[in-house]
């Protein structure tokens, strides 16, 4: 509405250089859709133009100033309003004046640090997006365009498997072991479950990958789980002696890197449960937490130092991952 000549006077549009050429990726909205967005990686420039359009070209547009932003913020929904911003960096484009005819302006912000992956979760979101705005007295003219960020990770070759050993005393024996504790969001979680002793009617077994997102800091933590997939690796019951393979394919899944302590905000973190049900619906289950990271379909050699950072984040996860444990199988009846 331009009733009392308020309304907006211009339109905005953001276009990046390399909109022909660069890869999207599909991102999770915040109402649970798919959308495609432009792709970006850390420490890569993000170029483009800003183009002011006249609504009326007869009229000019005073303004205090053009400008454009790049801003990487966390919001957690249980905070609505209070975004925090941990990349924010502005370009001027044009100092206070008036705009008589349409224009377009260049920007550029040149190898911008984008330290975490784009996510959008129960609790919270994290998401990189351009905001155009034209400064006016009464209404400023704005446009905001989202963009998606993956980080990329490498790991030594050494990646430990992890073996466990659980049971009930005089009613069941298990070992289990998958063949790493790292695993590229691709990749196949391959392991095996031998049958030590059974003395309890077991009729089912299944392993489930659960997704751990933690929220806020002191009284306002909030845990959400969410089982991503179930795969059923026997019905039936097993004898002793027996042993069971479990090939487990990650690709077809909707699972993003693990995430520790973003920001001092939120983590994701990624679990395999093992869930035994005996003929009574008694259900026993061991969790073991496994790492998540994403690997880039080509490595470039732009690419080598943010992640040899990336890797650098999980330093200290490598060690003691590979462990037997004599623990028993926690009774969690329902």
């Amino acid at each position: 509405m331009s009733f009392f000549g308020f309304g907006q006077a211009a339109e905005l549009d953001i276009v990046l250089n390399d909109a022909e050429t660069r890869k999207r990726a599909e991102h999770k909205t915040e109402d649970g859709k798919k959308e495609k967005y432009f792709l970006f990686y850390d420490g890569e420039t993000v170029a483009g133009k800003v183009s002011v359009t006249l609504k009326n070209p007869n009229k000019r547009l005073e303004h205090q100033g053009i400008k454009i932003e790049f801003i990487g913020q966390i919001e957690l929904y249980y905070d609505r309003g209070n975004h925090h911003e941990f990349v924010s960096l502005v370009k001027d484009l044009a100092r206070p004046g008036e705009i008589t005819q349409s224009q377009t302006f260049d920007f550029e912000f040149t190898h911008v640090e984008k330290p975490y992956e784009s996510y959008t979760g129960q609790n919270v979101k994290l998401r990189y997006f351009l905001r155009a705005t034209i400064s006016r007295r009464l209404n400023d003219v704005t446009k905001e365009m989202d963009i998606v960020v993956h980080t990329l990770s490498t790991y030594p070759e050494l990646n430990s498997s992890i073996k466990m050993e659980v049971g009930i005393e005089d009613c069941l024996h298990i070992e289990f072991e998958y063949n790493k504790s790292k695993y590229h969001l691709k990749d196949v979680i391959v392991g095996k479950i031998y049958f030590l002793l059974v003395r309890i009617k077991i009729k089912h077994m299944e392993i489930d990958i659960i997704k751990r997102e933690t929220t806020g800091t002191g009284p306002n933590v909030y845990h959400e789980n969410d089982t991503i997939a179930k795969y059923e690796i026997m019905d039936g019951a097993p004898v002793r002696g027996e042993s069971i393979p479990i090939r487990l394919f990650l690709a077809g899944y909707e699972i993003t890197p693990t995430m520790r302590d973003i920001n001092k905000k939120f983590s994701v973190r990624y679990y395999l449960n093992l869930v035994l049900i005996d003929e009574e619906e008694r259900r026993y289950f061991k969790q073991q937490e496994v790492v998540l990271w994403r690997k880039g379909d080509i490595v470039r050699k732009s690419m080598s130092h943010q992640a040899a950072i990336a890797s650098q984040r999980f330093e200290g996860t490598s060690q003691g991952e590979s462990r037997t444990q004599h623990a028993v199988v926690d009774g969690e009846r329902e």
